[in-house]
């Protein structure tokens, strides 16, 4: 996999917040802001699968609350199960 360099500007309490969190997981900075990134990115994904699901859905059922809560529940379950084997 090539890799390229970036160079993003942070504001400075963010960046403490980013070295903090880095620091406690033994991490670079590097590693964290692309794990943020991938999980941003799977997130709006799962987001866009949703809707595209509402969208094409031949009624016109509008999700409750609960509905939502249950779907959101089990994607962190998929996802903790993925992370967890």
């Amino acid at each position: 996999m090539a890799v390229a360099t970036v160079n993003i500007a942070f504001e400075k309490n963010l960046l403490k917040a980013i070295d903090g969190v880095a620091k406690k997981e033994h991490r670079s900075r590097s590693e964290l802001v692309r794990e943020a990134v991938r999980a941003y990115i799977e997130q709006k994904e799962r987001w866009q699968q949703l809707f595209r699901a509402y969208d094409s859905s031949s009624d016109t059922k509008v999700l409750t609350e609960r509905e939502v809560v249950s779907e959101i529940a089990a994607y962190r379950k998929e996802k903790a199960s993925l992370a967890n084997p």
